[in-house]
């Protein structure tokens, strides 16, 4: 683990680097408190630092008010070192956001026990993070295919189709549902159709573009996003996904399924709703599995499609 030693003496920052290194820590150091509170800003900045009371730019306790004042993630664990033994001294030290104090000149026995509780402190927060983004990810996406659930994808829809309103732009939606895939399960298992889903979720996101979004809509349907596609570019998109699952078969077990998808597609309109476009896209999905399935079908949101669903919701 890397530690930031931050002292303007010599003698002592040389104490502190040569038994940090002997007992396994990368010492990064600095001689005054101004530079140690820009290695703290770094993005990949050290969680263990150990900052002296006096130094030129900024005191230990200024760095600790400055770094608190952030309030950022992932934590830094901050050890004062201080020659001050006045009771009001230690409280403004703690006071300022450190998280604990050694006194000048320090024993090694306690640097180092006090050292290992702030290793501790570190590594629990590190696992309490992690616990948590995985959290998020299990509230937000789809467990078999990793991509965002029905909420998340809709959510991103609303969020796409006020920036078209906003800047005028295009915005495509497509729903495509995997062509008999109820045979897939009763065939070959549902294991193989699970594998079917996380293939065909990956194919689609390393074709996507950066800034498109897809999500898995239903059982055996996902939801794409295609921002700034007019009716042109969302049908020519939705083609090439097509060729993209019906051209390569999927492997499971040895055994090569072949694997198609019906389209619906559509395109935001000024004016209409995130569920108009959600509903006039599927439309199109069943126009496509009515014509014979793998295929991509186009249609436009009409008023009355909009009519329809505000007066559902009165």
């Amino acid at each position: 683990m890397r530690v930031l030693i931050a002292d303007d003496s010599p003698v002592s920052r040389h104490v502190l680097e040569s038994t940090l290194t002997k007992w396994g820590y990368e010492v990064i150091s600095t001689c005054d408190g101004e530079q140690a509170w820009e290695i703290l800003q770094q993005p990949d900045s050290p969680r263990l630092a150990i900052l002296d009371w006096m130094m030129p730019g900024h005191t230990g306790p200024e760095v600790c008010k400055l770094l608190r004042a952030r309030n950022r993630e992932p934590y830094s664990y901050i050890l004062l070192l201080t020659s001050r033994g006045l009771k009001e001294d230690l409280i403004e030290g703690m006071t300022s956001g450190a998280d604990d104090y050694l006194a000048k000149p320090f024993d090694q026995q306690e640097l180092q026990v006090r050292l290992r509780a702030g290793r501790r402190i570190v590594e629990l927060q590190d696992e309490l993070l992690k616990t948590r983004e995985a959290l998020r990810i299990r509230a937000t996406h789809d467990s078999l295919t990793g991509l965002k659930n029905r909420g998340m994808i809709l959510e991103r829809l609303c969020a796409e189709m006020a920036r078209s309103s906003r800047e005028h732009t295009p915005c495509g939606l497509l729903i495509l549902d995997i062509d008999r895939f109820k045979l897939i399960n009763d065939t070959a298992g549902h294991a193989a159709g699970d594998a079917v889903l996380r293939e065909l979720a990956r194919r689609f996101q390393e074709s996507m573009r950066p800034y498109d979004a897809i999500g898995r809509y239903g059982g055996e349907e996902f939801l794409i996003i295609l921002p700034g596609c007019d009716s042109v570019n969302t049908v020519k998109q939705a083609e090439r996904f097509r060729r993209l699952i019906g051209e390569t078969a999927v492997s499971y077990n040895n055994t090569e399924l072949t694997v198609t998808a019906s389209f619906g597609a559509t395109s935001w309109m000024p004016g209409y709703l995130p569920e108009v476009l959600v509903q006039t896209a599927d439309e199109a999905l069943y126009k496509a599995k009515n014509s014979g399935r793998n295929r991509v079908e186009f249609l436009l949101p009409t008023n009355k499609t909009q009519d329809e669903l505000v007066g559902t919701a009165h």
